[in-house]
C-alpha cells in the first residue's frame, strides 16, 4: 500500500526495494499478490536511483506473473501517476480504479 499524504506516494530506492521483496516472498511462497497504488511517481529527489526502481520491480513481476503463473491485482486510487503507472501499476492480471481516479503517465 503506498500512502500519498507521504512525499506524494512517491517511489525511491526504499519502496522500491519493499515492494520488490513484497513480491520476491509471494512468488517463493506462490501467494497472489494485491498492491494498492496512490502515488505521484518516481522520487526525483533520489534522481536515477528512483528511476531504476520501475525495472527492478517490473522484473521481480515479470518472474511472478509470467513464469510462475500467478494472480496479481493491481488496485489504483486517486492519484496514480508517472513511474507507478509505467511500470507496475499497469501490470496486473486484474486491474481495479476507484471512481473518478485521476490515473496519468506523461
Amino acid at each position: 500500500v503506498m500512502d500519498f499524504q507521504f512525499m506524494g506516494g512517491s517511489m525511491g530506492s526504499v519502496v522500491g526495494e519493499k515492494i520488490t521483496r513484497l513480491i520476491e516472498y509471494a512468488t517463493n511462497k506462490y501467494l497472489p499478490l494485491i498492491i494498492v497504488c496512490a502515488s505521484g511517481g518516481a522520487r526525483m529527489q533520489e534522481g536515477s536511483l528512483s528511476l531504476l526502481q520501475m525495472s527492478k520491480i517490473s522484473s521481480a513481476l515479470y518472474d511472478y506473473h509470467l513464469n510462475k503463473k500467478l494472480l496479481y491485482i493491481s488496485i489504483l486510487t486517486s492519484p496514480t501517476t508517472g513511474g507507478v503507472t509505467a511500470s507496475f501499476g499497469m501490470l496486473g492480471n486484474i486491474i481495479i480504479t476507484e471512481p473518478d481516479a485521476y490515473i496519468a503517465f506523461a
